[in-house]
Parts: structure tokens; C-alpha cells; sequence
């Protein structure tokens, strides 16, 4: 028997967790697996226009791992296809879910929406149940502001509001990659940081400013500062960039896996009329990180 929940699951945020905590209890008292599963890439990328537009919260990888951490058992990732899509909710469920899987109890989030004819929440238990499977419907969760939701929480991360996002994910966000060499302007004025070439070009870049953060290379931790922008004040041209000053390092990480996690927003990108003066807030940002971090 297998107890399961499908969905795309971007940010594996609390209103997913909701729905895996009722997956894993159903599981467990049905003496049943649990699984999610889910699918790659994002269906907007094969069947909409502004595909190129779309940025996630999470990788692959980084989305087997959170629902794993959660305790689920096994995660399944379906090749998502045009041909795919075109599956009715009933056809998905029928001769995928159950012919394919086993599945006998299906798990539904509040507004997952199944099929070519995005049958809702609603609908979707209803054909659960005719086609001899259980069905358990999760409700909404909200914070004080909207209901919780991947959009929104992107939305949240564009526009500054990273803490709340992170609260909403029940996690700090987190961009991977590795240090490439920069401009070598921080290392002029005595403020070496990390330039960051990320691992998943899908994955969303925080809003351009500089923010408190949690720096991770070789294993170990480190306060840091990251500074996500295009360099006004250098005009290097060398587009946006993700650079992290680690706080009480000095070492050479060039090539070397770096992993940043977004804590506080410091303040906006803006430029300065000389390097000395950028040299002084670079200073001034640094020190509220660390105030920030303890």
C-alpha cells in the first residue's frame, strides 16, 4: 500500500509540510509507504510562453533533500512532458497513480489543481474516491497576510522581504555554487569576497541589496555579508552578481563549493561617489551582519 501526495512542491514550504506531516501520519497508521510524487521540469516551462521568465526556490536536489527531511519515504520524479499534460485528473489517477504506483490513499493540498482540465481540490477527491482510492483534502494554512503559497513566497524574496519568506519556509534560503574569481576590487580595498557562479541557473536571486548571512565552504560555517547586484559604484560591467564577504577569513576559496543562506535584509544596492567611501559602508554592512548573526 502507498499513501501519496503529488504536486511540483517549489520551497517545500510550511503549507507543504502540512500536507506531508498528514501524508507521513496516514502512512504510518495504514502501516503503508509514503511517498510524494512529483515532477521536473516546472510545468509552466513546457507549456507556457514566459517560461523563460520562471525562477524556483528550490533545485531538484535541493527538493528531494527538504522532502526526505520531513519523512517521507520515497520521492518519485515524473519526466513532465506535453504529452504528459494531457492526462484528464481521472486518467492521472487511474492509469498513473494507482496502475503505476499502488497508490491507495492520495493526500490533497488545498489548491492542487490535476489534469488538462486543472480539475480543483475538490473534484480531485471526488474522482479519488470513484476510482476506489481514498482521499484526504489538507486545508489552507495563512500567516497574518496571505495564504501560503510558492508564488507568494517568491514574490516576498523579489522584493526584499526575505525574512518573512524564510518564515514561510520554515527554512533559511539558500543559493549554491561555486567562487569564481571577480573584479578583484574588493581585494584593493582590503574586502574580499566570494563571487558566486550558482549551480541551478532556475534558482531565484534575491532581490539586489545586501543582506546578513550564514557562509558555508569546506564543511564550515561563517558569518558573512552578501552583496547580490551589478557593482554601481566599480561599473565593471560584469552584470549581476552574488558576492559574500566571509567575516574572520582571509583564505583563497576560489573552485570551491560555497553555500549562502539568506538571514536579514541590511539594505539596498546604491552607489558611492569613491572606493573609499564604498570601503567605509562595506565596513559599516559587515558589522551589522555580525550583530545580526549572534
Amino acid at each position: 500500500m502507498v499513501v501519496a501526495a503529488t504536486g511540483f512542491f517549489d520551497g517545500v514550504h510550511l503549507g507543504h509540510a502540512k500536507v506531508i506531516e498528514l501524508l507521513c501520519a496516514t502512512a504510518k497508521a495504514e502501516g503503508a509507504t509514503s511517498a510524494v510524487i512529483t515532477f521536473w521540469p516546472h510545468p509552466r516551462s513546457i507549456l507556457r510562453q514566459d517560461a523563460g521568465k520562471l525562477r524556483l526556490l528550490n533545485s531538484l536536489e535541493e527538493k528531494e533533500e527538504r522532502l526526505k527531511a520531513l519523512g517521507v519515504d520515497e520521492v518519485h520524479v515524473v519526466d513532465f512532458t506535453r504529452e504528459f499534460s494531457k492526462m484528464t485528473a481521472e486518467e492521472f489517477i487511474r492509469d498513473f497513480l494507482i496502475a503505476k504506483f499502488g497508490v491507495s490513499t492520495l493526500i490533497v493540498g488545498y489548491d492542487h489543481r490535476l489534469g488538462c482540465k486543472k480539475t480543483g481540490s475538490d473534484d480531485i477527491v471526488r474522482i479519488a474516491r470513484k476510482c476506489g482510492i481514498k482521499a484526504v483534502r489538507v486545508g489552507a494554512i495563512s500567516d497574518s497576510y496571505n495564504t501560503i503559497s510558492s508564488t507568494y513566497i517568491r514574490n516576498l524574496i523579489e522584493t526584499g522581504g526575505i525574512e518573512r519568506a524564510n518564515a514561510l519556509l520554515g527554512y533559511e534560503y539558500t543559493l549554491k555554487g561555486v567562487v569564481v574569481p571577480g573584479c578583484g576590487k574588493g581585494r584593493q580595498i582590503g574586502f574580499r569576497t566570494a563571487n558566486m557562479s550558482l549551480y541551478d541557473p532556475l534558482k531565484l536571486i534575491p532581490y539586489n541589496g545586501v543582506y546578513a548571512v550564514w557562509a558555508t565552504v569546506e564543511g564550515k560555517t561563517y558569518k558573512g555579508v552578501c552583496n547580490i547586484g551589478y557593482r554601481p559604484t566599480t561599473e565593471d560591467g560584469r552584470g549581476l552578481t552574488v558576492e559574500t564577504h566571509l567575516l574572520d577569513f582571509e583564505d583563497d576559496i576560489y573552485g570551491l563549493d560555497l553555500t549562502v543562506r539568506f538571514v536579514e535584509f541590511i539594505r539596498d544596492e546604491q552607489r558611492f561617489g569613491s572606493m573609499e567611501l564604498l570601503r567605509e559602508q562595506l565596513l559599516k554592512d559587515a558589522a551589522e551582519a555580525n550583530e545580526i548573526l549572534k
